[in-house]
């Protein structure tokens, strides 16, 4: 500052654009007050040089006090033109000084600028410290406080106008760039200070701030007409704006292409992570802070995290949020309340993705890492069935692009998707078990006709966004985009394993309910467990399995008492959630004459699993005794075939058993083994070992 006291006034930006000069131009002019108040002061100070000057009162200084204040002369009227004439100039040249472009966006009055300018001088230059420790009369007191701001202003500490210029619903104190310290002293001598991201604007540095890093995100921009109108009316002076999004990330990525349409920069915020912190509310203000300074609008989403029922503080960072003076976009899945805010916003729905749409974010995200093993066309048929937001999509090539690292660096289709799946939301696992896929289409023993309705399923799920978007063929009355099929059949006919292979098919987890995580014996609470199942479910790209379906979805009865009552609720409800998971379902049971007709009316697709015949059976055997199994040469597994008439579940189990026999004595898999697991499978089944069925095999040592 030493070097700034007689420096000529800044004329323009022309090293940094930012307007240093100007600001530092009119910091001389308050330092130029402070000079003329300090050489007044020591004019009428009895002992000016008293090195305890400001630890207590002598008789002089009181009665100094009770004489009343005297006047300072007035500042160089003069020089301050020459400093805005200056300013003028550069601002007409294209640079307008941070100092002008700050005051115009938050609509300050000159008052509140020299306010600002008193309390940022100790950080500009520490002098100022024991300069305005002087002046407080009181060394302890390093920053400029109310009163004496108000002296170097020479405006009374009575006028009504001042005062209200430093109230918390005043420009500079609503927006967040001056601080008032020690409020519970006297209106006087509370102190001012600026927060260090005021200051650092005002210098140049464009650094978000600090308190924001866990909250910020950077939405990726989906073009589309919709985004063009929105652009249009952000333009035109729209400030608040909600948009109802079906994929989290549409909604923030419509608004982030809006707004680049007018060329305005997005601050994303996360209301997941400010909900979480302890100060919401006050975040709300730095947010706000933020997007005034570097002349952004606000992205927010999602809105339900700030309007959770029960909650204390939230619902008033929601308030605060809608009514900050920068636009404001808040996004959400639910319709606007209008109890979250007195502001009327604009509402809108933004459009779900399509699958062309995704294909192009996703060909975008992959053109950043070109180092791939599948053609575009491969990648658009794995990628098409992953329903994922713009940010999703980004992050799940990243994650992929990880993952290839262990591969040498090529991004291959195993990557990719696992890369899409480690998108999904990991609150499905708390209420189902997840499994990954390891079985496909060749590990799997069943009739022809049953495979091709398996792969009907499939073809559902890959081209319902053609069928139901595309051709619009989804029907009305609120209904999802959901795929459901009901797998029937007996036990161990391989109805789990089919719907892991149609997940891995897909590309997509498995994810398997717990029933015992559902069925609640309380009245209603079946039906929330139910519906967390299915909300968590919408967001997550995986099969949805339910097994033994029908103890949740079975048939209505005739009301005989409250439980037939609360039973039939039960499946009604189920019945009307059906209809609007947009998700991929199966429903297993082994008695589907217990599933309700109203139930089927709404599958896609019902597929029965026969008890394999003696082919089928032979073709399990031969696939659960292979290779890299050791077996034995007197396997006779045409034999077993003929003779047992047994399910996929239990061969399975059987050649597991006989697997261990054999690893206990250190030998090959033989057909004693097999026919002892066989023995040991019939005594779990209930059945009688009969010595006609198992041939000569009984009397050859078979334990």
């Amino acid at each position: 500052m030493a070097e700034t006291a007689g420096s000529a006034p800044a004329t323009s930006d022309t090293t940094d654009g930012a307007g240093v000069g100007y600001l530092l131009a009119r910091v001389r002019l308050v330092e130029n007050n402070i000079r003329m108040l300090v050489a007044h002061r020591r004019i009428g100070d009895p002992a000016p040089d008293d090195p305890f000057r400001g630890l207590y009162l002598s008789e002089e200084a009181v009665d100094r006090i009770l004489a009343g204040p005297s006047h300072p002369p007035e500042a160089d009227v003069a020089l301050r033109q020459q400093v805005e004439l200056a300013a003028d100039t550069a601002s007409a040249g294209g640079s307008t000084p941070r100092l002008r472009q700050l005051a115009d966006d938050f609509r300050l009055t000159q008052v509140d600028v020299e306010l600002l300018l008193i309390a940022l001088l100790p950080d500009l230059d520490s002098r100022f410290e024991k300069l305005y420790g002087y002046l407080n009369d009181d060394v302890t007191r390093r920053r400029a406080t109310i009163g004496l701001a108000l002296e170097l202003l020479r405006v009374p500490s009575v006028q009504a106008d001042a005062r209200a210029r430093l109230h918390p619903a005043s420009p500079l104190l609503a927006a967040g760039l001056m601080v008032i310290d020690e409020t519970d002293r006297p209106f006087l001598t509370r102190a001012l200070r600026v927060p260090d991201r005021v200051t650092a604007h005002l210098l140049g540095d464009d650094t978000p701030d600090q308190e924001l890093l866990g909250v910020l995100t950077e939405p990726l921009p989906v073009d589309s007409q919709i985004a063009a109108c929105l652009g249009r009316a952000l333009a035109a002076g729209q400030r608040l704006v909600h948009l109802r999004e079906t994929l989290r990330g549409s909604g923030s990525g419509l608004a982030a292409a809006a707004l680049g349409h007018n060329g305005t920069p997005v601050i994303g915020v996360d209301l997941d992570l400010l909900a979480a912190g302890p100060r919401a509310a006050d975040l709300v203000t730095v947010i706000g802070r933020e997007a005034g300074l570097t002349g952004a609008a606000v992205v927010a989403e999602p809105a339900e995290a700030l309007a959770q029922p029960g909650a204390t503080r939230l619902p008033d960072a929601l308030r605060a949020l809608a009514a900050l003076s920068v636009p404001v976009i808040i996004v959400g899945s639910s319709t606007w309340d209008p109890t979250w805010s007195p502001e009327v916003p604009l509402q809108m729905d933004a459009p779900g993705l399509t699958a062309a749409g995704r294909g192009e974010l996703w060909r975008k995200a992959l053109a950043l890492h070109p180092q791939t093993s599948f053609s575009a066309a491969e990648g658009d048929e794995m990628t098409g069935n992953f329903v994922l937001g713009p940010a999703q999509i980004d992050r799940a090539v990243r994650s992929a692009a990880a993952i290839a690292t262990l591969n040498g660096g090529s991004i291959d289709a195993t990557a990719l998707r696992r890369g899409a799946r480690s998108q999904n939301a990991a609150g499905l696992e708390r209420l189902a078990r997840r499994i990954e896929p390891a079985v496909g289409w060749d590990d799997i023993v069943l009739p022809p006709t049953t495979v091709r309705q398996l792969r009907d399923v499939t073809d559902r799920a890959r081209h319902r966004d053609t069928v139901l978007s595309r051709w619009r063929m989804r029907p009305g009355g609120g209904r999802g985009r959901g795929v459901l099929a009901l797998f029937a059949g007996d036990s161990g006919t391989g109805k789990t394993m089919a719907a892991e292979v149609v997940a891995g098919d897909l590309g997509l987890d498995l994810y398997t309910v717990n029933l015992a995580t559902v069925v609640d014996k309380y009245v209603g609470e079946t039906e929330k467990n139910l519906e967390r199942i299915f909300t968590e479910a919408g967001g997550v790209n995986a099969v949805l399995l339910f097994d033994e379906a029908d103890a949740v979805f079975g048939k209505r009865s005739e009301v005989r008492d409250a439980h037939d009552r609360y039973a039939n609720i039960e499946s009604a409800y189920l019945l009307q959630r059906m209809e609007t998971f947009d998700g991929l379902a199966v429903l297993s049971t082994n008695l589907r004459s217990n599933i309700d007709e109203a139930f089927t009316r709404r599958l896609d697709s019902i597929i029965d699993f026969p008890a394999p015949d003696e082919n089928a059976r032979l073709a399990l055997w031969r696939r659960c005794l292979a290779s890299p199994l050791p077996c034995a040469d007197d396997l006779d597994l045409q034999f077993c075939a003929r003779s047992f008439t047994l399910s996929g579940g239990n061969i399975r189990s059987a050649a597991i058993t006989a697997a261990y026999l054999a690893a206990a004595e250190g030998r090959a898999v033989g057909m004693t083994d097999v026919i002892t697991s066989i023995q040991q499978e019939y005594r779990k089944l209930g059945r009688l070992v009969l010595d006609r069925e198992f041939g000569g095999y009984l009397t050859s040592g078979v334990r």
